[in-house]
């Protein structure tokens, strides 16, 4: 009796912290967008600067938010090789995609980092001020943005991008998209893989934020534990094929990766 007590206890508690997390997420969007970067923008007025200064200030919001989850047990969060990530610079950063706040954390460990964003999120009343401060790279005109991923890659920036595409569904096969493959055939960038894994599944695809885990999730993300090493022969030279042949090592790389942690 008394342990189901303490289990529904730290279940409405869970959901008291979750909810009180993603309403200081969204009401410190607004707050970044109407009021500081404005103020930003005030005293520089160089465009790249300005978005330098922003992507700082998200770094460090985001890093206030996961601190937030961690401590008030809405989940707890397991970070390795958190040093080797934030020196990566001009690296194409890969990870597998489990949970709604995988960008968050990852932008939270590395600095000077750009990332490819759905163009829905453009029009979030909560996110698009951040996004347009930033200027993170929407997935919207898919020439566009192997344009803008080639130019931020060779400004020293890093890219963040999920080769899913979208959250995965749990406990199915990862199915990765082309949008990664065709990212690194085109600006030929250095890639760092990230594993990540949420355990117990919660915030996954089609969840609320409110259907927390039956008890604490945990959030581990590290390095790969091997690197990976683009040895595929390409049968074409055709840039569709090598891309379908690119998706699928990745595709088989991660799976194989996922399966050492």
């Amino acid at each position: 009796m008394l342990n189901t007590i303490i289990r529904v206890i730290g279940l409405v508690w869970r959901i008291i912290a979750t909810g009180l997390c993603f309403s200081v997420f969204g009401l410190g969007g607004l707050f970044l967008a109407l009021l500081l970067f404005p103020v930003q923008r005030l005293f520089q007025r160089c465009p790249v600067k300005q978005k330098e200064n922003a992507r700082t200030v998200v770094h460090y919001s985001f890093k206030f938010f996961v601190a937030l989850m961690h401590y008030t047990g809405a989940i707890r969060f397991h970070i390795k090789d958190k040093a080797h990530l934030a020196n990566l610079k001009g690296e194409l950063v890969l990870a597998n995609h489990p949970s709604l706040i995988d960008v968050v954390v990852l932008i939270s460990v590395i600095k000077n980092v750009d990332c490819v964003v759905k163009a829905h999120l453009f029009t979030n009343p909560f996110m698009r001020g951040v996004i347009k401060s930033t200027g993170y790279i929407s997935n919207e005109a898919p020439q566009e943005l192997l344009k803008e991923c080639e130019q931020t890659l060779k400004r020293g920036n890093n890219l963040i991008v999920f080769p899913e595409g979208t959250r995965s569904v749990p406990h199915n096969s990862l199915k990765f998209k082309r949008g990664a493959a065709n990212i690194a055939l085109r600006c030929h960038a250095p890639i760092t893989t990230v594993l990540i894994k949420m355990k117990p599944n919660t915030l996954t695809k089609g969840t609320p934020w409110y259907k927390v885990a039956p008890y604490q999730a945990h959030f581990s993300m590290q390095l790969a534990p091997h690197s990976f090493k683009s040895d595929i022969i390409y049968t074409s030279d055709v840039p569709a094929i090598q891309s379908r042949q690119l998706t699928k090592g990745l595709q088989q790389y991660f799976t194989k990766e996922l399966s050492y942690i």
